[in-house]
């Protein structure tokens, strides 16, 4: 899978990433499938799409799945899979594996830079009591920036199998709970919250 975000032309980077990966499915007798990140509403070109569309194909790599080819896995532009995205964010919410976070970007970066002139890495203070539904609408109402944070187990370490590196092996701690979900409703695209959801589905 390639989901390029259409806020711009399609880097080398991005066609670097995308070549591997077509690369790979035919290689191992997959399926190419290209999604469509415009989860960043503010950022979003409406001639992007179309753009990340032609550069592949003068590239030469062609779909199996995806906008104007069509499948089984559809819809193919992230923003119109919003609902199955919400499903597992209130999912995750009522098991207290993500928690309501209400920081407005000037408190994020205080914590930043207080982080940093102690020459430490950040990582987001979690709150000793998960904020509720109730909370998440009176901050709401107040104009406060609503996010969802993932909290990332604290004393398990965490293994990945790479396909390159093999076994890697890191402690959660070091993370820190991430967003999943930003003020907009729509899943924190740098961290492909939604790509994971995708795959799991």
């Amino acid at each position: 899978r390639f989901a390029p975000s259409p806020t711009g032309y399609l880097h080398v980077g991005g066609a670097r990433t995308a070549l591997f990966n077509w690369l790979w499915a035919r290689r191992m007798g997959g399926k190419f499938i290209l999604r469509i990140e415009d989860t960043d509403q503010k950022r979003n070109t409406p001639t992007a799409i179309q753009q990340v569309a032609n550069d592949l194909c003068w590239l030469g790599i062609e779909w199996d799945e995806g906008p104007e080819v069509g499948g089984p896995n559809g819809p193919y532009l992230q923003s119109q899979r919003r609902d199955i995205y919400d499903k597992y964010i209130i999912q995750l919410l009522g098991e207290k594996k993500a928690y309501y976070c209400f920081d407005t970007p000037d408190e994020l970066q205080a914590m930043r830079k207080q982080a940093e002139a102690q020459k430490k890495s950040f990582i987001y203070p979690r709150p000793e009591d998960f904020p509720g539904d109730k909370d998440a609408e009176k901050m709401r109402g107040q104009g406060c920036p609503v996010t969802v944070r993932f909290a990332v187990g604290r004393d398990e370490p965490i293994v990945v199998t790479d396909v390159v590196r093999g076994e890697v092996t890191f402690a959660a701690g070091e993370i820190g709970d991430f967003i999943i979900q930003k003020s907009d409703g729509f899943p924190r695209t740098t961290l492909r919250a939604s790509s994971m959801i995708n795959s799991w589905e």
